[in-house]
């Protein structure tokens, strides 16, 4: 029996490759604190702390594939040093927003990376991670650079923001919808596809990003299958920026929003995902679970992106009073 080490698979997408591995016949034990919650079905939990001297003690023998989704150099090196020589496989998940520049639509894994000068800054970890590893991995690993992930569970609430805000109904406030774009991979396809990469040996660098939709159908789909019938509120970038709206993703922010240098971020290529057999599934697919889920957790809970009630009826009044 194949077997599967992932560190991490209490959380999110870790969680889902988990559950790919386990789906897909092999013997899959996750190494996490266990503070994020537990490992789903089929897989083994070994707990440890990964920052703590013998973090990997407990694990023995050879492993078929290694996924790893840390990146953090604490963390990134002690791995590499404790299991790389075991590993036949090794899946670094790092992320696009390795590359210097955001502007260029079309553009695929050969584009320039940031130079990380700077180990706190995620971008620049994630390219001291992405070398670290291809130093000891050479010639079997495989790194995967996601865009935005969405799917039920997502921690994030970068895509959940909306269906939960829709769900909610009356006046939101958008960001204005020309030009706007999504671009968004499903969690339970990338990390099946994590998964067939791992048992199938594939190896290189792959942006694991879906199809390009603007936001506006994007907004449309996730109305219909919140039910939505409130009214949707642009207002322009300036406006937004002016009165400290953030974009993408955290606090005060309207998610997936991106000013005009940065529209190439949701616009990559996706050809290398998909000749690997990557798998775009279709958007209302993907919507209509992460309604579910919003429902299902609260639409009005507190979020780690987005913009709060009082604070988005409090934009509408001023963008009224600025009319």
């Amino acid at each position: 029996m194949r077997r599967v080490l992932v560190l991490g698979g209490t959380a999110w997408l870790g969680r889902e490759v988990a559950r790919a591995a386990a789906a897909d016949g092999a013997e899959v034990v996750c190494l996490a604190r266990g503070t994020s919650g537990d490992v789903p079905d089929g897989a083994r939990l070994v707990r440890a702390d990964r920052t703590r001297p013998g973090a990997y003690d407990d694990l023995d023998g050879e492993w078929d594939a290694v996924v790893e989704l840390a990146y953090q150099p604490a963390l990134v090196g002690p791995a590499l040093e404790a299991l790389a020589d075991r590993a036949a496989h090794w899946t670094l998940v790092s992320s696009i927003s390795v590359y210097a520049r955001h502007d260029a639509p079309g553009a695929d894994e050969s584009a320039e990376l940031v130079e990380p000068t700077d180990l706190t800054d995620y971008a620049h970890a994630k390219v001291a991670a992405e070398r670290a590893t291809a130093e000891r991995l050479d010639g079997r690993l495989h790194v995967v650079r996601p865009g935005l992930i969405a799917g039920p569970g997502d921690p994030s609430d970068r895509f959940g923001y909306w269906p939960a805000r829709l769900l909610r109904g009356g006046r939101v406030l958008v960001p204005a919808l020309a030009g706007q774009v999504v671009q968004v991979v499903d969690v339970a396809d990338l990390a099946a596809w994590v998964v067939r990469a791992g048992r199938t040996g594939t190896t290189g660098t792959v942006d694991a990003v879906g199809h390009s939709h603007g936001l506006a159908d994007v907004l449309a789909v996730v109305g219909e299958a919140a039910g939505f019938t409130g009214e949707l509120v642009p207002a322009d970038d300036a406006w937004l920026l002016d009165h400290d709206v953030r974009y993408w993703a955290g606090p005060r922010s309207l998610p997936l929003w991106l000013p005009e240098d940065h529209i190439g971020h949701s616009r990559r290529s996706n050809a290398a995902y998909l000749a690997a057999g990557g798998r775009v599934r279709p958007l209302g697919d993907t919507v209509e679970r992460v309604v579910r889920d919003e429902s299902a957790r609260g639409p009005g809970r507190e979020r780690r992106s987005g913009l709060t009630a009082d604070e988005e009826a409090q934009l509408l009044r001023q963008l009224s009073g600025d009319a």
